[in-house]
């Protein structure tokens, strides 16, 4: 009996005689044969330069490539034509569902994030959705939909009366039956909305109420680097909300709008889950955002925002909080100020001697992903690294953790830190200073899959410590983390390590890796370790290891 499946797992009490098959992904070339064979057309020879892309986009599946050949077959022969995609941010995906309500945890000790990228994943897995790139650490950075099923499930939601499409053009302005639940500003001249967001700003606000009355999630992916864009966005909600338009509103996504201009009564959109400003180089925010009392992401991460005010702590059901790293951004914070209880991340945040640790951010229990950057004077002794550290330690239910020490001159300084091996959930480290307790390389958690260190100023081997680490599978050693002149990796060591990048390590001149150490490593990347002069004869002849090596500048 030949059982077959469409899921990566079985069930525990199935019986076999024999291992799982899984089916077998093609070649590129196979793909190309088989893509050739099904497709019903000739293919002109300056199309012939998508041949890689083509193998790239159906990931090798038999069936997606059979799909795409069918779908080509109906289209005009052109690059505009057979070039359709898009990457999609998984970050940004799993996000947008959690704001939409789509998934829901089944239990106290999970998530809807949680929820989301099981889901993400089990997409994948199933072929009904691209994995296009990844984290170094293995997880999922950039999915795709390809056009091919794209306009296949289009087809299903449609006749299951799930999902409508507006194709109205600026010709055709008569409402339809349709509401518009989900609005998408992809810049397209044949599109209504095209007409309503970028035509003329004298739109009178009323002509708007049939068609946007009833949206629950804008997203806009004008990304054309100019103030136009921010100003065409900025009318357009502003005249939309003037007329009682986007008031059941639960995603405002302005990802990549250079500077939108957002108006003050903003406020008014109090479904409001999710509003992404990242990379819109915005400089402030309305402070009626403090009105959106059911908001959970707020992410201003990437734009030129250095404070926001202390009214941000009103949003009690803020979840996520993304502010900008470069920016230097502040919260206004006072002892008193009453932290919503659900927030799990915090990234970004800029720390310094007025930023109330103790009795102030510490009481912030449930974070999951913290990213932090201290700022120290030289010759001044200062009680909020210590203060950092106890609230780190308190941190149950972290998982991702990026400190950052620095000086008056942005300069890598002193950094405080404690044992972290009583955070079992923690699996992604950065740490960027000098480590004045180079100890804690042998005491992190055995969850580590990811780390990186940069200035942590250590004298000793870390390799020895760091290749214990059961899970590990992304480490960076970047600039002066360590400043010793001999490393080895024994044998058994680092066995889980995909990802290795040595960078500017300069007192580094011998590098000994032991038969069965690093068995698992796929990439290495070694830059400007300028006394370095031989790599280890053990990874030279591994046909699955890839290395680059760039060499000290001239």
């Amino acid at each position: 009996m030949i059982l077959t499946d469409t899921k990566t797992w079985l069930p525990p009490n199935l019986q076999m005689k024999s291992d799982p098959h899984p089916l077998r992904l093609r070649t590129d070339e196979e793909s190309w044969a088989l893509f050739t064979h099904a497709l019903k057309a000739s293919i002109p020879p300056e199309l012939r330069k998508l041949k890689d892309e083509i193998a790239k986009r159906c990931g090798g599946l038999p069936s997606l490539i059979v799909k795409l050949a069918e779908e080509l077959s109906h289209k005009d022969a052109t690059i505009e034509e057979w070039s359709t995609d898009f990457d999609i941010p998984a970050r940004r995906l799993i996000a947008l569902w959690v704001a939409e309500g789509l998934v829901q945890p089944k239990g106290d000790n999970e998530t809807p994030e949680d929820v989301a990228e099981r889901c993400l994943n089990l997409l994948i897995a199933q072929g009904m959705v691209q994995l296009t790139k990844k984290k170094l650490n293995g997880n999922v950075k950039m999915v795709r939909l390809p056009d091919v099923l794209r306009q296949y499930w289009l087809s299903k939601s449609q006749q299951a009366t799930f999902l409508g499409v507006h194709t109205n053009t600026r010709s055709e302005l008569s409402l339809g039956t349709n509401k518009v639940r989900r609005l998408i500003d992809h810049i397209d001249k044949e599109d209504i909305s095209f007409y309503h967001i970028h035509g003329d700003c004298n739109t009178t606000s009323t002509s708007l109420t049939p068609y946007y009355e009833g949206v629950l999630s804008f997203l806009s992916f004008d990304t054309r680097k100019e103030s136009k864009p921010g100003e065409e966005v900025g009318n357009f909600l502003c005249r939309g909300i003037s007329s009682d338009c986007f008031l059941w509103l639960l995603v405002l996504d302005l990802e990549n709008v250079f500077r939108p201009k957002l108006p003050e009564a903003i406020g008014k959109l109090t479904q409001l889950r999710y509003l992404g400003f990242r990379s819109t180089f915005l400089e402030t925010v309305p402070s009626s955002i403090s009105k959106l009392r059911n908001l959970q992401t707020l992410d201003v991460k990437h734009t030129s925002i250095k404070t926001l005010p202390n009214s941000i702590w009103k949003l009690q059901q803020l979840r996520h909080l993304y502010l900008t790293e470069s920016s230097r951004s502040k919260l206004m914070l006072q002892h008193d100020t009453s932290f919503p209880s659900t927030l799990q991340t915090l990234c970004g945040l800029y720390i310094d001697e007025e930023t109330p640790i103790s009795d102030g951010l510490d009481r912030l229990l449930r974070i999951r992903k913290l990213g932090l950057t201290m700022s120290c004077k030289q010759g001044v002794m200062s009680l909020q690294p210590k203060a950092v550290v106890y609230w780190v330690l308190k941190l149950n239910q972290l998982r991702s953790l990026r400190l950052k020490s620095i000086d008056e001159n942005n300069q890598p300084w002193e950094l405080e830190l404690k044992p972290l091996v009583s955070l079992v959930n923690l699996s992604y480290i950065y740490l960027l200073g000098w480590l004045r307790n180079p100890s804690i390389m042998s005491q992190f958690p055995y969850s580590l899959t990811d780390l990186t260190l940069s200035g942590s100023g250590l004298v000793e081997d870390p390799m020895r410590s760091l290749e214990k680490l059961p899970n590990l599978k992304s480490l960076n050693l970047l600039a002066k983390s360590y400043l010793g002149k001999k490393m080895v990796c024994l044998f058994g060591g680092f066995p889980q390590l995909r990802v290795l990048k040595l960078w500017k390590l300069e007192q580094l001149e011998e590098w000994n890796v032991e038969k069965g150490s690093l068995q698992a490593l796929r990439f290495l990347e070694i830059r400007f370790c300028t006394s370095l002069k031989l790599l280890p004869a053990e990874l030279l002849d591994r046909t699955l290891l890839k290395i680059e090596v760039i060499p000290a500048r001239v």
